[in-house]
């Protein structure tokens, strides 16, 4: 099958979405599959894999890491890409990506999916305050059932996403497929040399969030969490592991709470060992934001043998909602914290779901969720000759 996606994000704009169309493409290719992926340019000098195509693009005002690819560029290119006969065409972001991704189906008389990542009810609050937030809703609920009503086809990551959509009224025809894991990713890593790069002690009981460095992560809430873990573990350690908007609040958090000893950012890690290692290092992840919708975090820190405490909202609830790998925490910081103890004072526990977390983790085959996401393409397209 030849397959063209378009997204508004990929590498080196690191997040879940980058990662999940990575994961993705690199299965499909690997299983005999032609992928070629529109994308960005972020002007960076980076080696890219085969396949990209890399779109002039502007910064973005309210979000400076990211970049808005230049639309007429994108249709500039549909006579090169009708010659190349794709079978179909994905989007994964909803903004220039999703309209090019749409004139070019209809110029090429393609079928179009797409996968809802962003659960933008909850995302655009924390990026325009001064806005309603019921009105902010109500926009992002009319958008998205614009949006997905265009499409032939909806891939959602959990059964909690495809349940809000449902909750739209949107009736496109949807299917539930997760981001796969390659577990051969997470092998490499030493965990001991991290506390050591870090000056972490070997016995010291260490937490990780690893993630962009988000508003809508609610990072701020594990800080809080952190002013009562303290009171019982007074040489508990939060490692953040990230870079994003909300560094510069989360740091004055930090300092106003006088965890300056207690929270320690390291930054991007690169995932050719150095973000493996940063996982092996944690005796716990942890995990609270409202806005995920699937979490692949969680598999990722489980898949390093790193039990998870999360919040089980949206899409982390099909991932840990069970308790399996880890255990599920409300969202109290003080409730949350005696979660965490738990687990780093239980021995006989932390044991336990290290052992569960690998085995679990190891159940989400990227192989197998690509199979599936074929499978639905192809169904789309039998569709789609149908109607035709």
């Amino acid at each position: 099958m030849h397959i063209l996606m378009v997204s508004d994000v990929y590498f080196p704009r690191v997040n879940g979405v980058s990662t999940s169309i990575q994961a993705f493409r690199q299965a499909l290719q690997a299983a005999g599959h032609s992928v070629t992926l529109i994308a960005p340019d972020y002007g960076q000098a980076a080696t890219d894999e085969d396949g990209i195509i890399r779109i002039s693009s502007r910064g973005v005002i309210v979000d400076p890491e990211d970049r808005m690819m230049r639309i007429r560029h994108i249709h500039r290119l549909a006579d090169e890409l009708q010659a190349e006969h794709y079978d179909i065409i994905h989007i994964h972001t909803p903004f220039v990506a999703h309209y090019a991704g749409l004139k070019l189906a209809r110029k090429l008389k393609l079928p179009v999916v797409a996968t809802y990542h962003t659960f933008f009810e909850e995302y655009l609050y924390n990026y325009i305050p001064w806005l309603p937030k019921e009105w902010l809703r109500y926009v992002a609920r009319r958008f998205s059932r614009t949006q997905c009503a265009e499409l032939d086809g909806l891939i959602v990551p959990s059964t909690a996403m495809q349940q809000v959509l449902l909750d739209y009224g949107v009736q496109t025809p949807m299917t539930i497929l997760p981001t796969g894991l390659d577990m051969r990713t997470f092998e490499p890593g030493n965990g001991a040399a991290f506390r050591a790069q870090h000056a972490i002690a070997p016995e010291r009981p260490v937490l990780l969030f690893v993630g962009r460095v988000a508003f809508e992560k609610n990072i701020g809430f594990l800080l809080d969490m952190m002013l009562h873990l303290r009171e019982q573990l007074p040489d508990v350690l939060l490692v953040i592991a990230g870079e994003g908007p909300a560094e510069k609040t989360l740091h004055q958090q930090v300092q106003r709470a006088g965890l300056a000893e207690q929270v320690l950012f390291v930054g991007y890690l690169r995932r050719d060992g150095e973000l493996q290692a940063c996982y092996k290092a944690a005796d716990v992840f942890v995990f609270a934001s409202r806005t995920e919708t699937q979490g692949l975090v969680l598999l990722e820190a489980m898949a390093c043998g790193t039990p998870v405490v999360s919040t089980a909202v949206l899409g982390t609830k099909d991932i840990i909602g069970t308790g399996v790998g880890g255990l599920v925490a409300p969202e109290s910081p003080e409730l949350f914290a005696a979660q965490v103890k738990r687990l780093l004072t239980g021995k006989t526990l932390h044991a336990q779901k290290t052992r569960e977390a690998l085995a679990y983790a190891a159940t989400w085959s990227h192989t197998a969720q690509a199979e599936k996401l074929v499978e639905f393409y192809r169904s789309v397209m039998e569709l789609k000759q149908v109607s035709a």
